[in-house]
């Protein structure tokens, strides 16, 4: 079975079960918005073990509290980034589901 999309003259039939091209965005692992993010918090764990105080552990200038608090907002940014991808995604299908 097949019936013309959109409704102008001239357009070319599809089958009923098919949902023509997609506007989805990528998959969130396929994104450089994860791929940066994921180098970005591996950085941020690797500077939290390496930089250190002095030999008696006073003085750490970039500890755990600091790396959680930088690895929260860089999730916070993260999940904004794909909320507003998302949100410019248009979904070309036929509005059944």
């Amino acid at each position: 079975m097949t019936s013309p999309v959109g409704g102008q003259p001239g357009d070319r039939p599809r089958s009923a079960g098919s949902r023509g091209l997609s506007g989805e965005t990528k998959p969130a692992f396929q994104t450089t918005e994860f791929i940066a993010y994921v180098v970005i918090l591996v950085a941020i764990v690797i500077t939290a073990f390496a930089v250190g105080g002095d030999s008696r552990g006073y003085g750490d200038p970039f500890g755990a509290e600091h790396a959680i608090k930088y690895i929260t907002l860089l999730t916070v940014g993260y999940m904004i980034a794909r909320g507003l991808a998302k949100a410019g995604s248009r979904d070309r299908g036929d509005g059944v589901r």
